[in-house]
């Protein structure tokens, strides 16, 4: 199955706004990726506090992957004018993801970001 990279906004919808079941049963067989950052923001909107045992079962989930300096100079760079943006997608090329699903209409135009195709759903 695939490797699959979850913007942000899909992580969120995945384990908050959307019933969780029906999209973890969509992605069901694929690897699932994510950023740390994805973490930071789910964790200031819903104010998470630390430790925090649901939280903890939702991650059992989902691949976290490194956030490196490399990441974050490269995302000083581009390819977008937002940094968050361009850490997601060069975390997901650096993760060898197959598929970076987001439903940014603007990173969707890219198609392609190295070896990921950039869609909004599989």
């Amino acid at each position: 199955m695939a490797r699959v990279f979850l913007d942000t906004n899909i992580f969120i919808d995945s384990v908050k706004r959307r019933p969780e079941k029906e999209i973890l049963r969509s992605l069901m067989g694929h690897t699932l990726i994510i950023s740390p950052i994805s973490i930071a923001i789910y964790c200031y909107l819903y104010n998470i506090k630390i430790p925090n045992r649901e939280l903890s079962i939702q991650l059992a989930e989902f691949q976290v992957v490194n956030l490196s300096q490399e990441t974050s100079d490269k995302a000083l760079q581009g390819p977008t004018s937002d940094f968050e943006d361009n850490v997601q997608l060069y975390s997901a090329a650096e993760a060898e993801s197959n598929d970076f699903l987001t439903n940014y209409i603007q990173l969707q135009d890219l198609k392609i970001f190295f070896k990921t195709r950039i869609i909004n759903k599989l």
